[in-house]
């Protein structure tokens, strides 16, 4: 990190067209002679975490006890750029209500060891169903968001029988900006679309087609991977995630080299077919007002046939469990608390 070289910067405003250099050239002196990794560890190993040999790889996961021994078991996924730091505030929360399963996603992380087979969310969504076999859980619950929200929903339309009842943070729904709009609602969803497809999702467009050459930078430059993964906490969230929760969450990738790896979903869904048609089960959704996409009920309701509860949020944006886990929490213990 001493080492960096950074780039300049173009005559435009901070974060327009990237990462700030100035912000940057902080972080990295934060991460270097501030940031205090063995904490983060220290609150990482607050929990019960276990690698289990599934499907080819070593699944790493947290299994915590719920405070009753007959609470429900809830599998809870997170996504890209994030990690199971995400969840630190949020178990504790909701192991009053529920025995709680965080794993790692294979290929991120923990879950990552060089030249291990690589998952779309298809794969992840059966190695997550064949986990909670071995664990002795037939019928759990599931929530997530970013890529958890797929892999959730690929499991309930896969797994009926099992799921519960699904919880979502991001709702997983075909993004096609030539659908007709009929209602205003949807006209508006579709306004934001198209600036999100058009603004928003060059990283999507190599992750998904070349993710190999966008990793030797990556994994080569720690400065490198920070501004990555930075520009993303900063553009999805509502301004709520602590240097330290960002920083604790790249050092993760960083430790592990597994920043490649994590491309994978992007690759899988950038050549496959939508991974799910509709989710039958009973489906709850909060809307954080700064989450990356937020379709009408209108759009949401031909993906998810049984919405039961559906709240906005009154801040917070995609990385919720880290932003505002106490509301995140509330909201999942009240969707649930109808289908015990």
């Amino acid at each position: 990190m001493a080492r960096t070289r950074f780039p300049d910067e173009p005559p435009l405003a901070a974060w327009s067209s990237g990462t700030s250099l100035d912000y940057m050239r902080e972080l990295v002196v934060e991460w270097r002679s501030r940031f205090d990794w063995r904490a983060q560890e220290a609150r990482l190993n607050r929990f019960r975490q276990f690698k289990i040999a599934l499907h080819g790889i070593e699944l790493h996961f947290i299994h915590q006890p719920a405070r009753s021994p007959r609470a429900m078991p809830l599998l809870i996924s997170h996504g890209w750029p994030g990690s199971i730091v995400e969840f630190l505030e949020l178990i504790p929360l909701l192991t009053e209500h529920f025995t709680v399963v965080a794993p790692s996603l294979p290929g991120y992380t923990l879950s990552f060891t060089p030249g291990q087979p690589r998952f779309g969310t298809e794969e992840i969504a059966e190695c997550f169903a064949e986990l909670m076999t071995r664990l002795g859980y037939e019928r759990f619950g599931v929530q997530g968001g970013d890529w958890g929200a797929f892999i959730g929903s690929r499991l309930a339309a896969r797994h009926p029988e099992r799921v519960i009842g699904l919880h979502l943070n991001l709702l997983a729904v075909r993004r096609d900006p030539k659908i007709p709009a009929t209602t205003p609602e949807e006209a508006a969803y579709l306004s934001e679309l198209k600036y999100w497809l058009k603004e928003e999702t060059g990283y999507q467009a190599i992750q998904g087609t070349k993710p190999q050459t966008l990793a030797y930078g990556l994994t080569d430059s720690p400065a490198g991977l920070a501004a990555w993964i930075a520009e993303k906490f900063r553009t999805w969230s509502d301004g709520g995630i602590s240097r330290d929760d960002l920083l604790a969450n790249v050092s993760l990738y960083w430790f592990t080299g597994a920043i490649g790896s994590s491309f994978w979903p992007y690759h899988a869904r950038w050549h496959r077919p939508w991974p799910f048609e509709t989710v039958t089960v009973p489906t709850g959704y909060a809307e954080f007002p700064k989450e990356i996409l937020r379709p009408p009920r209108s759009l949401a309701e031909k993906a998810y046939t049984d919405i039961r509860r559906w709240t906005v949020m009154p801040r917070g944006g995609h990385f919720a469990a880290l932003e505002e886990p106490r509301a995140l929490a509330g909201e999942i213990a009240a969707f649930f608390s109808a289908l015990r």
